[in-house]
């Protein structure tokens, strides 16, 4: 931003005022406006542009800070000379504070007085070109807070609809998994229904035991995808009548660990995989696939298998066609507490068993 090298020059005295502005004139090409009064001067000052007052103190009864205070309202980047009569040390300690860029005394020294004006000048210029760079920083700020904005309110939309996604394919997965399940169920008409019973024992016991509406959302699932592993199974050994060999009983014990590398991909599956790996797993370390025993097994698998155990007791099976009644279920989860299953989830799951 340039200059305009215009001064308001603030003098009662004439004489000095014309001497003065022939000087800055001719020794630096200023144009010079000159007011006697300081209320003048500041409505001048509040209509043309200045880069620069020369103010002589005294002229009325306002103090200097007072007189560069009014100047500063009109223009923040106000540079104000005091001309002063005397150099005296009371005299120019009421400078301080005031606002007045420089001062200089009679008799006025014109040398001097072109080095202050100068100097003046020249942080009249860094001031103007600070205050635009400033202007225009708060421009790009302004800018670039807008931009921030939108960019914020697009990957905002993009994050919902990544989540939108993301929810349907996990959606689709899901029940293509859960079509899955239900079919395997479905290849042995004694077995139908199995994993939604054991899903609803599942969930009645997690609930027995304080389980959150997340934790009770991921055993519904394990409930539901415990038996998946069975796809690997043959037919003739699943479906067998009769009791199974010792070979044919190590391919059953297979299922748990096949259901969870089927599941595996699915990451979001998780906290349901161990779970759906784990509910073989018997209490005292007797089950299988890991042989894990006590709190080494997740709880969640834990309460799987009394739910498993329980439907398949009071359920019809290839090998038994005269299920148990419930009371000989329940006699069987007790007898076995401790050893195969959790006491805790035996325990809980009598509280509720008359309910389901």
């Amino acid at each position: 931003m340039n200059l305009s090298n215009r001064i308001l020059l603030v003098n009662d005295n004439e004489e000095t005022s014309r001497y003065l502005m022939e000087h800055l004139l001719i020794d630096g090409g200023y144009s010079v406006s000159i007011e006697t009064t300081f209320a003048a001067a500041v409505e001048n000052y509040k209509s043309s542009q200045f880069d620069l007052v020369i103010l002589k103190l005294g002229l009325t009864d306002l103090d200097c800070a007072a007189m560069v205070k009014e100047l500063k309202t009109i223009d923040p980047d106000s540079l104000v000379i005091a001309l002063i009569d005397e150099n005296k040390p009371e005299a120019l300690e009421r400078l301080n504070g005031t606002g007045i860029t420089d001062f200089i005394c009679k008799p006025f020294n014109t040398a001097a007085l072109s080095f202050l004006v100068r100097k003046n000048m020249d942080l009249r210029l860094s001031l103007l070109a600070q205050r635009r760079l400033i202007s225009i920083l708060k421009e790009q700020n302004t800018g670039l807070q807008k931009q921030n904005l939108l960019l914020s309110k697009r990957i905002e939309e993009s994050t919902r609809n990544l989540a939108r996604l993301y929810e349907d394919l996990r959606s689709t997965y899901l029940r293509t998994i859960r079509a899955l399940a239900q079919a395997i169920d479905m290849r042995d008409h004694y077995t139908h229904s199995h994993s939604e019973n054991v899903s609803r024992y599942a969930v009645a016991i997690g609930r027995e035991l304080g389980y959150t509406v997340k934790d009770l959302e991921l055993l519904r699932d394990a409930a539901e995808l415990h038996d998946i592993g069975k796809i690997g199974i043959s037919d003739i050994i699943l479906l067998k009548p009769a009791a199974l060999t010792a070979e044919e009983w190590e391919v059953i014990k297979k299922h748990p660990q096949i259901g969870a590398q089927i599941l595996e991909p699915l990451t979001f599956l998780s906290d349901v995989i161990e779970q759906v790996r784990q509910h073989h797993e018997h209490f005292d370390g007797s089950g299988y696939p890991l042989g894990k025993k006590g709190d080494d097994i997740l709880l969640g698998a834990r309460i799987l298998h009394v739910a498993d155990a329980y439907d398949s007791m009071v359920s019809a099976r290839s090998y038994r066609k005269i299920p148990l009644s419930r009371e000989q279920a329940i006699a069987e989860l007790r007898k076995h507490s401790g050893t195969q299953f959790d006491p805790k989830v035996v325990e809980a799951f009598l509280k509720i068993a008359y309910e389901l």
